[in-house]
């Protein structure tokens, strides 16, 4: 069986990667969308292929020989960025320590070395695969010679052999050098004929075979004017042709080796993972050989070691746990436990679990695991509580970066855990295939658990860089606190009652049917209004209205046509009637009736490691992203109410968010007015509009109120004009006036985008860092969302900051004061408390003093508290 050679174009696949992944970065703003386009397409194809030889070819910035020939040889070509000139000395670093052969000769381009090595390999009949995006390379087709081009960037391959390009181009591999004579190639500045494209190219090269043919016959050249053209570009076409001649010749002793020297090294490891490591190229560590796969790592039996464990953890005051299971919100599931003290121990006896309550509960005793939130939750279920003295992994790495998509042991720190770290799936598939973990093979599973134990014994080391960043405080006693009120939060669940959205569902269902007639009624026939085809064909074929916007697909009906659409005919306004109410009742209404469990409860969970900013999300549902805006979308909070003899609290901070801005800016002007106890919004408009602070009218103070929260997010004159339906020359001047009558918000602006791009990060008020490589991209829209990113993190991620502050002083005082009362639900900056009716004006005082004083602010915070028989009302 032949050889299979690889001979890769690395500048022109660099080049395309670039081009194609836009502003990919590492969090210090480094550019790596070259590089990491590359290695898709290189993994790509090796998996494909799987050959043995691989080499890879870099053109050089020194003339080469075509220079010599014709000076203006790619004049035309613009500056290489220096985003991507940093990229090829990546890339270099990336193959040696890969073990791949690389190649760059002062003199010649990619190609020529490229062609060389080919014909090389050809000779001795291995199968030789030219990876480009250049078809140049068409003309090295031969027998043994197939080409492997790049098509949409870097995302599809077209493999070429004899056979596909006769039957594309109908010409032959040879005959592209002549085609390239006469049509010339605008990106190498090779002239070619005036006036002669590929269309006709192609047609001349295959009738007349070469450009020499077509010479020999030009008087059948019809069209005075094209003859001409031909005639005039004989010298042209042949110069062009020998330009576009890739060099299959270069000496072999310039080069240093032939195609046989080209086998795949094997690849140094820990310089590879350190590479891919600074290049943030995690996914690409997990396509390395697993070579110690077949490793086993040593346990024992937890059943037959209790004892001796237990005294190990009351002498070392510490232990390393995990719990291994399918889902861990279903009730009595099985388990695999596992502790790491001087060896792990894995037992699948959940009565072994619940003799360590006394370890788990223990304040003396440290607690570590990798993502310990769903742990704890599974151990309440057997009457274990674990409220004091744990760390967590996962929130160690998410403070370290929280840009991460998720946090898992396979996506964790390279350096530390390796590249042969598997995920669990890779076990039990996945799938319809999917096993139980008890299901799955018993060895495997416990090999993945010994490594994972020691995995996060390892990975906690990195609490020492929370200490160097300063984030200890935001570590200690904010984040790791919060775990178990959250975690309590989720088993207490809030009350729904199924009826009342049942009911608001059939409602909402009569009114759909409702509209679906009126439209119906209004066009003359049935459609099915969730068409975005079939509403396209009314809206703009029979109604004639003006399309808006254009998709892949045709015209565009989205939320903003229908919008910029209104009051043209009457039938927008049911469209737009009819989405709100369906999303309501699918999502919402239907959605949240499947949750409801059989305690008549909601259990959502609580996310803590997804928002950049430190924001707490939730899912399964998401209860903050239940609609406040229309009425029918509050309406939906009725159904939420207080287990039985008790009442719904509601606390929610206002405007925490100008408040932390006025704070950090060290603005005077609105301290004072915060001070003062005046109303922002009236005194921003006050201001900005130039009229008595009594003469401020409501839509006045409504666009104030705008241009405040505005700022906050960053926000231009060309948002804030379409969001206030005025000219951008208006929104221009409010901005100005803003910031004029804000100095020291103005001056803060500035400087915190300074900040932001000198140390690449920004923080909150408890050092809460989030990276902003952004900041340094070279593309104008790129880099102005890096600015919003800055100027906004801070305080919406202090606002984060102080609300988790307020939440765990608060779950604190309930419990030392042995109160009753379970706060439920976190939305934003608002807390709903499930509070007995005895203990009502208690728990509202605490709520209260907590978040009033979660932190010290140079102005109060200030909270609107309520309470009711259901979230609506509360609110």
């Amino acid at each position: 069986m032949s050889k299979k050679a690889l001979i890769i174009d690395g500048s022109s696949l660099l080049f395309r990667g670039f081009y194609a992944i836009r502003d990919l970065t590492t969090k210090d703003g480094v550019h790596t969308n070259g590089v990491f386009g590359f290695m898709n397409m290189y993994y790509s194809v090796m998996d494909k292929l799987d050959p043995e030889l691989v080499v890879v070819c870099f053109d050089r910035k020194e003339p080469t020989f075509r220079h010599e020939k014709y000076s203006e040889y790619k004049g035309n070509r613009q500056e290489t960025p220096e985003e991507l000139i940093a990229q090829f000395d990546m890339l270099k670093e990336l193959l040696q320590a890969m073990g791949v052969s690389y190649i760059d000769l002062k003199g010649y381009e990619a190609d020529d070395i490229a062609g060389t090595l080919a014909k090389q390999a050809s000779s001795k009949n291995y199968d030789v695969y030219l990876l480009t995006g250049d078809k140049d390379y068409l003309q090295l087709i031969d027998e043994n010679t197939k080409v492997v081009l790049t098509k949409r960037g870097i995302t599809e391959i077209k493999i070429y052999d004899v056979d596909t390009l006769k039957e594309e181009y109908g010409i032959t591999p040879k005959q592209m050098i002549d085609l390239k004579g006469l049509m010339g190639d605008k990106s190498d500045n090779i002239p070619g004929i005036d006036g002669v494209g590929e269309k006709t190219a192609l047609k001349y090269i295959q009738k007349y075979g070469s450009i020499e043919g077509l010479y020999e016959n030009v008087d059948e050249i019809s069209g005075k004017k094209t003859k001409q053209k031909v005639i005039d570009g004989e010298e042209i076409a042949y110069l062009s042709r020998e330009l576009g001649t890739i060099n299959t010749d270069v000496p072999e002793d310039l080069m240093g080796f032939g195609i046989d020297d080209c086998n795949i090294k094997e690849a140094d490891k820990n310089h590879l993972i350190e590479v891919l490591t600074k290049l943030e190229f995690n996914s690409f560590i997990k396509k390395l050989p697993n070579e110690e796969s077949s490793e086993k790592f040593e346990y024992e039996n937890l059943d037959e070691n209790v004892d001796e464990i237990k005294a190990y953890i009351k002498e070392n005051k510490k232990f390393t746990f995990a719990l291994f299971n399918d889902d861990y919100y279903v009730d009595n599931e099985p388990v695999i436990f596992a502790i790491y003290t001087d060896n792990v121990y894995i037992t699948r006896n959940v009565d072994v679990v619940k003799s360590f309550k006394e370890e788990f509960e223990s304040k003396d005793i440290n607690k570590l695991s990798f993502d310990i939130k769903p742990c704890i939750y599974h151990l309440m279920r057997y009457g274990i509580d674990i409220s004091y003295n744990y760390d967590d992994v996962v929130i160690i790495e998410y403070l370290l970066d929280p840009s991460k998509t998720s946090y898992s042991m396979e996506r964790s720190d390279p350096k530390i855990i390796g590249y042969d770290f598997k995920p669990l799936e890779d076990i039990t598939g996945k799938g319809r295939s999917k096993r139980t973990i008890l299901e799955s093979d018993e060895k495997e599973i416990d090999n993945y658990v010994v490594k994972y134990m020691m995995f996060t014994n390892k990975l906690y080391e990195k609490i020492s860089e929370i200490e160097e960043e300063d984030m200890m405080h935001l570590y200690r006693d904010v984040e790791i606190p919060l775990i178990k009120v959250l975690c309590d939060m989720e088993f207490m669940g809030v009350c729904v009652e199924k009826e009342t959205l049942v009911e608001m569902g059939e409602l909402f269902e009569d009114e759909i049917k409702s509209i679906e007639e009126s439209v119906e009624e209004l066009i003359g026939k049935k459609i099915n209004i969730n068409s975005s085809k079939q509403l396209a064909e009314v809206l703009f074929e029979d109604l004639e209205l003006p399309v808006i916007k254009k998709n892949k697909t045709g015209p565009s009906t989205d939320q903003e046509v229908l919008e910029a659409l209104s009051g043209r005919h009457e039938i927008i306004d049911y469209i737009l009637r009819y989405r709100t109410i369906a999303k309501l009742k699918t999502t919402y209404i239907d959605g949240m009736v499947d949750l409801i469990k059989e305690d008549g409860k909601i259990h959502t969970t609580f996310q803590q490691t997804i928002a950049q900013t430190g924001r707490i999300s939730s899912t399964n549902p998401n209860l903050q992203n239940i609609p406040i805006r229309t009425e029918e979308g509050r309406l939906i909070r009725k159904a939420f109410v207080p287990s039985k003899g008790s009442v719904l609290l509601d606390a929610d901070y206002s405007q925490i968010e100008l408040r932390v801005l006025a704070d950090l800016a060290n603005d005077e002007v609105m301290i004072n007015a915060f001070k003062n106890g005046a109303d922002i919004h009236r005194k921003t408009a006050s201001e900005v509009f130039k009229v008595d602070f009594d003469k401020v009218t409501s839509l006045q103070r409504s666009n104030a109120k705008a241009v405040n929260f505005g700022i906050v997010y960053g926000i231009g004159d060309y948002s804030l004009s379409k969001d206030l339906h005025i000219t951008r020359k208006e929104a221009k001047e409010y901005i100005e006036n803003y910031l004029n009558t804000y100095k020291g918000i103005k001056q803060y602006m500035e400087d915190i985008v300074a900040i932001g791009k000198e140390k690449g990060y920004v923080e909150t008020i408890m050092n809460r860092r989030r990276y902003i490589p952004e900041l340094k991209s070279k593309n104008y829209n790129v880099r102005s969302f890096g600015e919003r990113v800055a100027l906004n993190t801070p305080i919406q991620g202090s606002a984060a900051d102080i609300i988790k502050v307020a939440m765990v002083k608060f779950y604190n005082r309930l419990n030392e004061e042995k109160l009753k009362a379970k706060l439920i639900l976190q939305v934003h900056d608002e807390l709903i408390v499930d509070c007995p009716q005895d203990e009502r004006e208690k728990v509202l005082e605490i709520m209260k003093d907590v978040m009033t004083h979660a932190v010290d602010l140079k102005v109060d915070m200030k909270i609107d508290v309520n309470s009711a028989d259901n979230w609506y009302d509360a609110k």
